[in-house]
């Protein structure tokens, strides 16, 4: 049970820092798609894929204190940070979790914004679909995030780059 806590203090060791809630879900999400053994189940939400089970994981290790959530106020919002804490090495000890090798798909992931992210993985969330009907659905589920095709087809490009970038590190 608390390998899956291990897994995500792990991932924030290897991105040194995620900025926002929705980013992190995104980024776990999209790993979960690249194959990584993260078992966090989610369901399609307003801003795409969403985890309850992972927003009450990050809770928890808030409170035991291995993850440092600080809370800012940016233009009107709230924005949270999140970074493994001092602690949280003597608790990764206790698991044989080996992140490091998709270091690079961690920092690509963590590289880009929650805009974009969102877009990849709510592509991804209806990946049993053709690419017509992916779009489709994109433009209507997304319809207030105003997406054009480019961006669709980036999103469609980045998934390719980084499928490919975790066969390289698998």
């Amino acid at each position: 049970m608390l390998e899956d806590h291990a897994k995500i203090v792990s991932l924030l060791e290897q991105a040194g820092e995620v900025v926002g809630r929705k980013k992190l879900q995104k980024i776990i999400y999209i790993l979960k798609k690249c194959d990584i053994p993260f078992q966090e189940k989610y369901h399609f939400h307003f801003f795409g894929p969403y985890s309850e089970e992972l927003s009450l994981r990050i809770e928890e290790l808030c409170n035991l204190g291995f993850v440092n959530e600080v809370k800012e106020t940016k233009g009107g919002y709230y924005q949270y940070r999140y970074t493994s804490t001092e602690t949280s090495k003597e608790f990764l000890s206790h698991f044989d979790i080996h992140m490091e090798t998709i270091e690079p798909l961690i920092q690509e992931l963590n590289n880009q914004n929650s805009k974009f992210l969102e877009l990849v993985s709510t592509i991804l969330y209806f990946d049993d679909l053709s690419h017509e009907e992916i779009i489709e659905k994109v433009q209507v589920v997304k319809k207030k995030q105003n997406y054009s095709l480019d961006d669709i087809e980036e999103a469609f490009s980045f998934i390719t780059s980084i499928k490919r970038l975790n066969t390289k590190v698998s």
